[in-house]
């Protein structure tokens, strides 16, 4: 059985948040920004929108991209470390406003890897046959967890969702290998401070894990899938930093021009991140039937994980 994407949405809020203007109320300047981030601009959610409203969003225009009905759906996962409650999920609420009845809905919680869980978690019910199509959404309004008063962490930060309906597709095409990991000792590095909520990172310390696990999980992934490095066709890592990420694309050893780059137009969106990427490289043409993609991501836990894909139903 050939679990793989059948189809994928996505969104992002109407406000764009540039260099320019943080240097209204923080120390800082696009120059800086730019050079040890990549990013030029990222989305802002209006007050009055919170993570169940963009994934709202993106989970119907990705089931519209299936060409399946809502009542095809069997399940939905959620990755996402902000939703609108602590509970009810937003899963659940999307399952209302989606209006399903009866089907298990949860959000899982591994911050920026969220989606690679929550990609293997649907690929695994699918396989037993408990479910035959499952919604999985990344979202994120870290907005709202972000210290706007940080330099360091403030500009690294934005809004959005994407999601992908999963299901059985032809042969040739789906799930090649995934990996998954963790490593709690680092969860001190990344985390939401007590007192406030808010975002608290050691950047240093993420950097050094991120580079590392990253390159390393992908080559791993590309291996146990039977695949070299010259066969990848896009590399999608998660939209953190583009030192990171231009790391671990060396590390794994793939051309620059095969490396999804979207950390310039929209920062880092967390468990969006991955498939805002993808859904931007299908959009552009540059991902088509037949493609081979490594997607690969770490985050708050500290988790990581990769996944080699053939896309296409």
């Amino acid at each position: 059985m050939n679990i793989g994407i059948r189809g994928i949405g996505g969104y992002v809020p109407e406000k764009r948040m540039t260099n320019k203007d943080f240097e209204a109320f923080l120390e800082t300047s696009d120059e800086w920004i730019t050079k040890m981030t990549g990013i030029k601009e990222r989305r802002f959610a209006a007050d009055d929108q919170d993570t169940s409203d963009l994934a709202f969003i993106a989970a119907e225009r990705a089931i519209k991209d299936s060409g399946l009905r809502k009542e095809d759906i069997d399940m939905i996962l959620v990755a996402t470390a902000t939703g609108d409650h602590k509970f009810p999920s937003v899963a659940c609420q999307l399952q209302e406003r989606l209006g399903l009845r009866n089907i298990p809905a949860m959000d899982q919680l591994a911050a920026c890897t969220g989606f690679i869980y929550s990609m293997v978690t649907a690929q695994q019910f699918i396989l037993t046959g408990a479910c035959r199509h499952v919604l999985v959404i990344g979202a994120e309004k870290l907005t709202k967890i972000a210290d706007m008063t940080d330099r360091n962490t403030a500009i690294l930060f934005g809004d959005g969702a994407a999601a992908v309906v999963l299901g059985e597709v032809t042969e040739g095409h789906g799930i090649m290998d995934y990996q998954l990991g963790s490593d709690g000792s680092g969860g001190q590095y990344l985390f939401d401070r007590k007192a406030d909520q808010l975002l608290a990172m050691n950047g240093r310390e993420v950097f050094k894990f991120a580079v590392r696990i990253m390159g390393d999980m992908a080559a791993k992934t590309v291996e146990e899938a039977g695949l070299r490095a010259e066969d990848i066709d896009m590399f999608i890592p998660h939209q953190a930093n583009i030192r990171i990420m231009e790391s671990s694309r060396q590390r794994l050893g793939i051309d620059k021009d095969k490396m999804s780059v979207t950390v310039d137009r929209y920062g880092n969106t967390s468990a969006a991140s991955i498939p805002l990427s993808l859904l931007h490289e299908i959009d552009k043409g540059t991902v088509t039937d037949g493609s081979k993609i490594v997607l690969v991501g770490f985050g708050g836990g500290l988790t990581y994980g990769a996944i080699t894909l053939i896309y296409g139903k």
